[in-house]
């Protein structure tokens, strides 16, 4: 599409959003930049974005509609608005930042995606393409969006992506040499509504991919384990149960690679992560390299190094006896369950945040024993107290603020347990973003 002198449409303020409107006025569109929060500081924005960007807060102008080549959604935006169900109406057609960026970018896309592990997955991926390449960006959901690195493309760079659902929604081009589906369980139905309308978003990594590309898929999820069946990829499997034929896999304490004859990548306890969650993370990483041509002595030399990522799981430090760990990236109940299953001692357990109308049974259930007193914050605790009550677990404690419930931690936390931050919520609410959830976690843990 030649944008050079059209109006353009950023809809969503945020780091991807200003991205967007960056690579936009790069290729000679005028942009506008529309967010409905009207409390957000127009002078801020611009200091943020191309000089000449139009700046539009609170009520959307349709009068503007009929202007419009393309709009780029940013990935916090619902595809569903009125606004944009009426955009789609009128024809314009509808991208998100991640379908731009690929539209002028270079090289080849290795992308990732899954309910939970994908940060990980993403990280570690990038670290052995780093070295195995000189020209590689790690982008995406991770943190830098993808459309800010474009400009430094070049045919023979490698693009490392996290890939939301939210981005996953407005793709239509968007073609990975290699793609990868972590795993599938209920999250962000406030969003897209229905578990069908989830699992289709995942899905679609794979949308535009031949029979020459590669996606990689968890052999022990059901519901990637079908859509295998009919994915236009070859598909590899990764499996953290089974000896597989073909695909990688856990095969006692070995992480076994059977593509092109059975090599042993690792064992376990070679790796400095920790846990069968990340096992399988390590799976899936392995796998996208070794298809994409990395040679394995490079591979088992990046995985056994790695030390895992900030946020998941992390220890921060071990205070008058007790075990400190920030999991706030522990964002759903089942990335939540994970993070429990990690400790091994006595647990005070941080939970709550903004309502993704999550079930929190199964992470109750999760508790088995390791979880001693539960501290409750943010607009789902009253929810989340009376699923657990109900399923027998009393010891609650309720906080109006993040530093009370923090307080309330090291009041109850003997020598020889561990204080965790797993919320099975996002930090919406009270906090930007999972990072500066957990960073205050940490700030509060070192003020002890």
């Amino acid at each position: 599409m030649d944008i050079r002198g059209k109006n353009v449409l950023v809809f969503g303020s945020g780091i991807s959003g200003e991205a967007a409107a960056g690579l936009l006025a790069e290729h000679g569109a005028q942009v506008i930049l529309y967010d409905g929060n009207e409390k957000l500081s127009k002078d801020e924005i611009s200091t943020r974005v191309p000089q000449g960007t139009q700046i539009i807060l609170g009520r959307f102008p349709e009068d503007i509609l009929d202007s419009l080549a393309l709009v780029v959604m940013s990935p916090g935006v619902p595809t569903d608005l009125p606004v944009v169900e009426q955009m789609k109406v009128k024809g314009i057609p509808v991208w998100g930042e991640i379908e731009l960026a690929c539209t002028y970018g270079k090289g080849d896309v290795l992308a990732i995606t899954g309910t939970n592990g994908k940060t990980t997955t993403t990280t570690l991926l990038g670290e052995i393409m780093k070295a195995a390449s000189d020209s590689v960006f790690v982008v995406g959901n991770i943190g830098t969006p993808y459309t800010r690195i474009v400009s430094e493309t070049r045919e023979d760079s490698v693009i490392v992506a996290e890939i939301s659902s939210f981005q996953l929604e407005t793709v239509h081009r968007f073609h990975p040499k290699v793609s990868a589906i972590l795993n599938i369980t209920p999250d962000h139905l406030n969003r897209h509504h229905t578990m069908e309308a989830y699992i289709e978003a995942k899905e679609r990594i794979t949308e535009n991919q031949t029979s020459e590309d590669y996606c990689i898929l968890n052999y022990e999820d059901e519901v990637l384990r079908k859509f295998g069946e009919t994915a236009g990829a070859q598909v590899l499997y990764f499996s953290s149960r089974r000896k597989l034929n073909r695909g990688v896999c856990l095969y006692g304490d070995r992480i076994i690679c059977n593509i092109d004859g059975e090599v042993e990548i690792c064992r376990t306890g070679d790796l400095q992560i920790l846990g069968m969650h990340n096992y399988e993370n390590v799976m899936a990483a392995v796998a996208m390299a070794y298809v994409y041509g990395v040679p394995v002595d490079l591979i088992r030399r990046v995985v056994t190094s790695f030390k895992g990522v900030e946020h998941r799981i992390e220890f921060v430090a071990e205070k008058n006896g007790v075990a400190y760990y920030n999991d706030s990236k522990g964002t759903n109940p089942d990335a939540a369950i994970r993070g429990i299953r990690a400790m091994n001692r006595p647990t005070v357990l941080i939970g709550g945040g903004y309502d993704k109308d999550s079930s929190y049974e199964e992470w109750i259930d999760a508790f088995d024993g390791k979880v001693k007193k539960l501290v409750l914050i943010g607009a789902t605790r009253d929810k989340i107290a009376e699923t657990a009550r109900k399923l027998g677990f009393t010891d609650i404690v309720m906080a109006d603020s993040f530093e009370e419930a923090f307080e309330k931690c090291t009041e109850y936390a003997e020598p020889g347990d561990a204080v965790l931050l797993s919320p099975a919520c996002a930090s919406w609410g009270m906090f930007k973003n999972y990072e500066e959830r957990g960073d205050k976690f940490k700030e509060l843990v070192e003020q002890l």
